[in-house]
C-alpha cells in the first residue's frame, strides 16, 4: 500500500468526532459528509428543527468536523491581515469577526471567523469542514516568514453549539450566568467543571439566538451530557439543513466555491474596504466601487419541485440568468424554498421566473433573505451575525 493512500486512510480515521459514541447511544444514524464522519438524525429530524425554531427549547448540535486553527506571535495580526478580507488590526480581545480567504483573482477559498478570546497575540480561525485543508494551508505558507505560529486545533478540541429561544438559559445553567452573558459578536473563555476552559461565543447558524462552545476533546463527552440533561435536544445535519436555508446562509461546496468572487456570497459584512492590501483585494475593492457583482446568492420561493443544480430562466424561459444551488421544503413556511446565484438585474424581491430542471419546469419568484426571521434577526442587542 502506497504512503498516500495510508496517509488518505489516516486523515479520513482522524475526522470522526469524540462524540461518535454517544450520538449512536442516542439513536443517531451517521453519514459521511465533507469528509466526516456526522449524525444525519436521531430518529426525527423534524422534532430537532422544532427545537431549535419553536418555543422556548432549544437544540444542541455537534460541529466538531468544522476546523480549527490557533495563529499566534507578534506578526499574527499582520499575517492575517494579508490573508482574509477583513480587518483583523481593529479586532478587539473578546470578540470575534466574520472573513474571507480569498486567492488572487478574488474568488473564494473559505469562509472563517476570527475570534480573539483574551490575548493580544492570540487568535482562533473557525471554518467550514469543507474549508479546514484550504486554510491551514493558506496560513501554513507564513509560518517561517516571521513570528507567526500556527497550531491545528482539529484533534484536540470539539465544537458544539446550543441554538434556539432557550439557548441563553441553558447555556446559563450548565456554565455558568457569565457564559450566558456573552453579547452577540463577542467571545470568551470561561473555566467550566475542574476548570476545564471552554470558549463561548455567541453565534448562530440557523437565525435563531445561539452559543458555540469550543471545548477539549477529552472534556466534550461531560459538556454534552450536561446540556442534554439541561433539556437540550440533540439534533442532527438533517435539521441543521433545513434551519440555514431557512436562514439564508451559505454552505461551502454547495452555495459559493472558489468559482465565486467573494462578494458573489453576500459575503459584504466580512470585508472591510478601508484596510491595507490583502491576496485578491484589488479585485474585490474593484467590484465593490464599481457597484455591484455580476451576480449574487439570493432566495426563491418555488411554485413546485426543483433540484440543486437546476437553470433559473426568466418567467418565459428565453433566458439563463442563474442556478438553484440548495433546496429545501421549509416547515415553517410550508413552501418549498432555494437559494441560488442569480444575475444582478434579477435580483429584485418579488421579480417572477421559472426553475428548468430538465425534465419539468416550475415557476418562481425572489424572495428577501432570511426567509424565516428568528429569534437572532428580531432582537437588536448587539451586533449582526457573522457565522
Amino acid at each position: 500500500m502506497s504512503e498516500a493512500v495510508e496517509s488518505l486512510k489516516v486523515e479520513a480515521a482522524a475526522r470522526r468526532s469524540p462524540l461518535e459514541a454517544a450520538h449512536l447511544r442516542a439513536g443517531a444514524l451517521m453519514r459521511e459528509e465533507d469528509g466526516a464522519q456526522v449524525a444525519a438524525h436521531y430518529g426525527d429530524a423534524r422534532a430537532e428543527y422544532e427545537a431549535v425554531r419553536g418555543g422556548d427549547g432549544a437544540g444542541l448540535f455537534d460541529l466538531s468536523a468544522r476546523g480549527r486553527v490557533e495563529v499566534s506571535g507578534s506578526e499574527a495580526v499582520q499575517f492575517l491581515n494579508g490573508l482574509v478580507t477583513n480587518n483583523v488590526k481593529t479586532l478587539a480581545p473578546g470578540a470575534w469577526m466574520g472573513a474571507a480567504f480569498p486567492n488572487v483573482q478574488g474568488r473564494l477559498v473559505a469562509r472563517a471567523r476570527v475570534m480573539r478570546a483574551c490575548d493580544e497575540q492570540k487568535f482562533l480561525i473557525d471554518t467550514e469542514a469543507a474549508t479546514a485543508g484550504a486554510v491551514r494551508r493558506s496560513l501554513e505558507r507564513f509560518t517561517m516568514a516571521g513570528d507567526f505560529h500556527l497550531r491545528d486545533l482539529g484533534e484536540e478540541t470539539a465544537l458544539v453549539s446550543v441554538q434556539g429561544a432557550g439557548a441563553v438559559e441553558l447555556v446559563g445553567r450548565v456554565i455558568s450566568e457569565d457564559a450566558a452573558g456573552v453579547g452577540r459578536g463577542r467571545v470568551s473563555v470561561i473555566d467550566w467543571r475542574d476548570s476545564r476552559p471552554v470558549t463561548v461565543a455567541r453565534a448562530t447558524h440557523t437565525g435563531e439566538d445561539g452559543f458555540d462552545l469550543f471545548v477539549g476533546a477529552d472534556a466534550v463527552g461531560d459538556l454534552w451530557d450536561a446540556l442534554v440533561a439541561a433539556g437540550a435536544r440533540p439534533a442532527g445535519r438533517d435539521a441543521l439543513e433545513l434551519l440555514r436555508v431557512e436562514a439564508g446562509a451559505p454552505r461551502y461546496g454547495i452555495d459559493m466555491t472558489d468559482a465565486n468572487v467573494v462578494l458573489e456570497a453576500g459575503l459584504d459584512d466580512s470585508v472591510s474596504y478601508t484596510k491595507g492590501c490583502y491576496v485578491g483585494q484589488e479585485i474585490i475593492a474593484r467590484i465593490h466601487w464599481r457597484g455591484h457583482v455580476a451576480k449574487r446568492l439570493a432566495g426563491l420561493v418555488l411554485e413546485g419541485e426543483a433540484e440543486p443544480g437546476a437553470k433559473i430562466k426568466t418567467v418565459d424561459g428565453a433566458r439563463e440568468i442563474g442556478r438553484v444551488t440548495s433546496v429545501a421544503l421549509s416547515p415553517r413556511l410550508g413552501r418549498r424554498i432555494a437559494l441560488g446565484l442569480l444575475k444582478y438585474d434579477f435580483l429584485e424581491p418579488g421579480t417572477e421566473m421559472m426553475v428548468d430542471t430538465g425534465s419539468n419546469e416550475t415557476g418562481a419568484r425572489v424572495a428577501p433573505l432570511p426567509f424565516v426571521r428568528g429569534g437572532w434577526h428580531t432582537e437588536t442587542d448587539g451586533a449582526e451575525p457573522q457565522s
